[in-house]
């Protein structure tokens, strides 16, 4: 079995209009997000352990922010370019990609990517997974390349404001 904890970056500030997608940072309410939803996270079985983030400043800030409030847990992370997208397929590819001798990876990236590979993947329709959302999924394979449209249960959804 493999299994994928997906976490979308918080709600980033479009107080500067003037900077780039990748460098917006995290507004006051995704900060608060990160807060809230870390131990959440945990409680629905994340350990944490082999996270890959987008290299955007809100990513990289959604996954520092959660560390911080899990700061027993020494969470590490790597960043990859590839992270940095919002096309499902481009996602789908990047975890076919992984080292299979990984039983479970946590991905900090974007939608449309996100919302769209669940739904393909996935065993039910997710209308959206919000900023600083949570989803894992479970896959009955032994190989990340053999994940595949309807291949995975979806163990748990987890929305900030299903805890603020």
């Amino acid at each position: 079995m493999k299994k994928l904890h997906l976490i979308r970056h918080a709600k980033s500030s479009w107080r500067d209009r003037a900077i780039a997608d990748i460098d917006r940072t995290l507004n006051q309410r995704g900060l608060k997000s990160c807060t809230v939803m870390a131990g959440q996270i945990v409680k629905a079985g994340c350990h944490f352990e082999q996270v890959f983030c987008s290299p955007a400043v809100r990513a990289q800030t959604t996954i520092e922010q959660i560390a911080k409030q899990l700061s027993e847990k020494s969470i590490e992370w790597r960043s990859d370019s590839a992270l940095y997208t919002f096309e499902y397929e481009a996602l789908l590819n990047w975890c076919q990609a992984l080292d299979e001798s990984l039983p479970e990876a946590v991905v900090v990236g974007h939608n449309n990517a996100i919302t769209d590979f669940v739904n393909w993947v996935g065993d039910y329709t997710i209308e959206n997974v919000p900023t600083c959302g949570y989803v894992q999924l479970a896959f009955d394979t032994t190989s990340w390349r053999e994940l595949s449209a309807d291949s995975a249960e979806v163990l748990s959804f987890l929305k900030p404001k299903m805890f603020m």
